[in-house]
């Protein structure tokens, strides 16, 4: 059976970086469209274009050597209704866009490259003249891939530089893969998470490599302020490695929808801030449940594991709904964390905390286990926050901090050079060590403190 195949030179593109193919690939789009979907055929050569928007049953594929260079016209980035930060409004369309479109590709070993420091750049601008009049960027910024109520979506093999914001983001989404895809945006560059999946069912995340700005992989489920809370569920990350971002794989804070089924299994975190990160607060409601994490090397990282219910970034986060430490009553705005499992993890070179949970005063963190894990500080300590919340202060080579805490396990868990003792517990209910362990010449203190005085 011949494949539809759409070559947007055929349409007039022209590879040279600087004549603008955004009608030809328009064109060959329409085409492929009218013939009832197909190949949108990216030859070697580098073609400047602005937003491309594909249609059901069709693949935009880039041959080795081929490169869509984004446009730094605002204009060719029209506004559409999408979600930002877990809200529905109007944003810049994604430099890759679909909506309510079914089997849809994105495949082949050339380069995506979103030009983003032009974006970044104008968004500092804003931010550091307060009163500026009108603002360069009306609508936030363009993600780079994100596809809007879509079924059966593939992500395979392309590298994506330099996203203006997150690079792949998924919504509503379900049936989706991202397959051995090469992201890379610079460490300092604002808010250019890696894959974000929101409110997405059926995902798998596999061999891919993440270099980003912020965080590597980040789930989430929509804020208190979406229209309607969709869940994320059955969400699979595998054989990835993540450098240099803010957390290596994070669960939050939007998930007022719940996240649910998430499994991340033989992944190597290499200088992220946080590994495996949880993060919400009151007001969101919500759960995550089910977090099966199992066969992780990290290095260089600030804390390994952190579950956060104080977290405060973000909009409302300074209300003291937020960081009031007394307990509260109970209701749909209350979120929760429950049933997790970290095992056969080794992180070494830590350089601020081996650990840290803590739950609401009324909605403890419950059912968590930890199994078969080695966790080494550095020798060369930075001081460093856990997670953000209210009060919290920099530590440097502290082991575990647990807080509103229930049914936890400690076993087999072992933490080598650290300051002070290995394990403290606030307040809890139920917390065991099992064959744990403790090593370190620079501490005299006792492996286990229950009862520890609050670090806030």
């Amino acid at each position: 059976m011949k494949t539809n195949i759409f070559d947007i030179t055929e349409y007039g593109a022209v590879g040279d970086g600087i004549v603008s193919c955004t009608k030809p690939i328009a064109d060959a789009i329409s085409a492929c469209r009218k013939a009832g979907g197909g190949m949108i055929y990216i030859p070697t050569g580098t073609f400047l274009t602005g937003a491309i928007q594909l249609y059901s049953n069709m693949e935009l594929h880039l041959e080795t050597g081929a490169t869509l260079l984004f446009s730094n016209d605002m204009e060719e980035y029209p506004p559409v209704m999408s979600r930002w930060e877990g809200v529905d409004r109007l944003v810049h369309m994604s430099c890759i866009y679909a909506e309510k479109e079914r089997n849809i590709s994105v495949t082949g070993r050339g380069t995506l490259n979103g030009q983003g420091k032009f974006w970044w750049d104008v968004l500092k601008q804003d931010r550091e003249v307060k009163d500026f009049p009108k603002p360069h960027i009306k609508y936030p910024r363009p993600k780079f891939i994100s596809f809007d109520s879509c079924e059966d979506v593939y992500i395979e093999k392309v590298r994506i530089i330099d996203s203006p914001s997150w690079t792949i983001n998924p919504i509503r989404c379900h049936n989706v893969h991202v397959e051995g895809v090469t992201i890379v945006n610079p460490a300092d560059s604002p808010n250019t998470d890696g894959i974000d999946p929101d409110s997405c069912k059926d995902m798998h995340i596999s061999n891919c490599h993440i270099d980003v700005g912020d965080d590597c992989i980040a789930i989430k489920a929509g804020t208190e302020d979406a229209k309607e809370n969709i869940s994320t569920e059955n969400i699979t990350i595998t054989n990835c490695v993540m450098v240099h971002g803010h957390g290596g794989v994070v669960l939050g804070s939007e998930m007022s929808g719940s996240i649910r089924n998430v499994s991340v299994s033989n992944c190597v975190f290499q200088d992220t801030d946080r590994g495996i990160r949880l993060k919400s607060r009151r007001g969101r409601g919500g759960m995550i449940e089910n977090l099966l994490v199992t066969n992780i090397m990290m290095d260089g990282v600030l804390c390994p594991l952190v579950a956060n219910l104080y977290y405060f970034c973000g909009p409302k986060g300074d209300e003291k709904l937020v960081w009031d430490k007394e307990p509260y009553p109970v209701s749909d705005i209350t979120p929760m964390f429950r049933r997790m499992k970290f095992s056969n993890i080794i992180a070494v070179n830590v350089r601020a905390s081996a650990g840290f949970f803590y739950g609401l005063a009324e909605m403890f963190i419950d059912d968590v286990a930890f199994d078969n894990i080695s966790i080494t500080l550095a020798d060369e300590l930075q001081p460093g926050e856990p997670d953000m919340m209210a009060g919290i202060k920099p530590v440097a080579g502290e082991g575990f901090y647990c807080n509103n805490v229930s049914n936890f396990s400690f076993n087999r868990v072992t933490v080598y050079n650290h300051l002070g003792s290995a394990y403290r517990v606030g307040k809890y209910q139920n917390v065991d060590f099992i064959a744990c362990k403790a090593s370190s010449k620079r501490s005299k203190a006792e492996m286990v403190v229950y009862n520890s005085p609050d670090i806030t």
